[in-house]
């Protein structure tokens, strides 16, 4: 015996495409009702569907080893064999190199299940690719909100899109939301794609300010469903199809449009999502062929101030007013 990376004793196990894998029968965490042989046994009947959205794409992982709280593994550790295709990224905020491992293939996604990831989050483009392929927003409830509050945001940003000729997939987070992904054709820069998705969420809010708001300060969006437009660039969203360290290890799953009032997200766990969509592949059924970007989205998102940022200038400015409130008083 020895331990192994998946941070426990580990002895050999059963083997699959050259992986040899361990500790199947451990609990991957409390509440999930899931064995690690329940994840890897999932991964590997998915394959054929969450190969193609991670593929080629810098990929980052959360791993919850025994023990540990979960992390985010976008390095890949020394000990990855050799055969895990990677590729180097230049990490502006840590000013290094990243190594991402790139999940091309069954192999490959049954060693990452091996070391307990259990989240698969890719880039937003492929590698060696600065185009952003998809256009995306991310949609929660407020807190203590019902999922069907998502759903109606979900719509608005379908109504916003169609106004301006384009259209997009929509699938569950595997946590409390949705996510609507729009298929680029490759051709807009990342500022604009960020740009565009600003302006979508305005509209969007726009449309009905009672159910939807763009204020990326939590305090400011009184229970409401909050439009999140930052999903451009650097940053990664779940894929379809992978597994959340949710209760009951929920999925990410993809749905048809007129599908939505009829599910919740704890429908879609790695037992059900495979009897579920039996030999259909509903995320490349429903998405919609690669589009050009509106302009006139790009036009208005470039007036619409960065959230992050315009959230950093209030709260100083919030926090100035409040320190000469009590110089006052």
């Amino acid at each position: 015996m020895d331990f192994g990376h998946d941070g426990a004793m580990a002895e050999k196990g059963e083997e699959r495409d050259g992986v040899n894998l361990t500790n199947l029968d451990q609990e991957l965490y409390e509440g999930a009702g899931a064995t690690k042989r329940d994840l890897i046994d999932y991964l590997d009947v998915m394959s054929d569907r969450i190969l193609p959205v991670l593929r080629d794409r810098p990929l980052s992982v959360i791993r919850l080893l025994r023990g540990q709280d979960q992390f985010m593994q976008k390095n890949l550790p020394k000990y990855t064999p050799d055969w895990v295709p990677r590729t180097e990224v230049w990490a502006e905020a840590s000013h290094r190199q990243v190594t991402y491992g790139l999940c091309n293939d069954r192999r490959t996604l049954l060693w990452f299940g091996n070391q307990r990831a259990l989240e698969y989050h890719p880039a937003l483009m492929v590698a060696g690719d600065l185009h952003p392929t998809h256009l995306i927003m991310d949609l929660d409830p407020p807190e203590g909100g019902a999922f069907s509050l998502a759903v109606g945001a979900a719509r608005l940003v379908r109504q916003a899109l169609a106004d301006a000729g384009m259209s997009g997939a929509v699938k569950t987070s595997g946590s409390k939301g949705v996510h609507v992904f729009v298929p680029l054709d490759g051709k807009a820069a990342v500022e604009d794609v960020a740009a565009a998705t600003r302006a979508v969420a305005a509209r969007a809010e726009r449309i009905d300010p009672e159910l939807a708001t763009t204020a990326f300060i939590r305090d400011d969006r009184h229970g409401k469903v909050f439009l999140d437009a930052t999903r451009s660039g650097g940053a990664t969203v779940v894929a379809a199809y992978s597994p959340r360290i949710r209760p009951g290890v929920r999925v990410s799953f993809p749905l048809a449009w007129d599908e939505l009032d009829a599910v919740t997200p704890a429908d879609f766990t790695i037992h059900t999502a495979p009897a579920l969509l039996a030999d259909r592949d509903v995320w490349a059924a429903e998405m919609p062929p690669p589009q050009a970007l509106d302009p006139g989205l790009v036009e208005e998102g470039h007036t619409i101030p960065v959230a992050r940022v315009q959230a950093m200038h209030e709260g100083k400015r919030r926090a100035r007013a409040k320190r000469q409130a009590a110089d006052e008083s």
